[in-house]
């Protein structure tokens, strides 16, 4: 290769290089702009047991279901 086509590769690299980072500050622009932000006050499911009856979710320390009050298993 020469000289002045490594130059181009290197300027058509640089621009493709800018392109991508216009797209990705774009994009995070939109989504912080959006209003549609994670909730900062995520609950985990660990620790917790599922009804078998109805599929709701319980305090491991429940002994019987907090929607449709039938025992839990363990």
């Amino acid at each position: 290769m020469t000289q002045t086509q490594l130059l181009l590769l290197l300027i058509v690299a640089a621009a493709i290089g800018v392109v991508a980072t216009f797209i990705m500050v774009r994009r995070q622009r939109r989504d912080r702009e959006s209003g549609e932000r994670e909730n900062p006050y995520a609950v985990s499911t660990e620790g917790q047991k599922r009804c078998p009856s109805c599929g709701m979710y319980n305090a491991w320390t429940d002994r019987t279901c907090v929607s449709c009050n039938r025992p839990l298993p363990g």
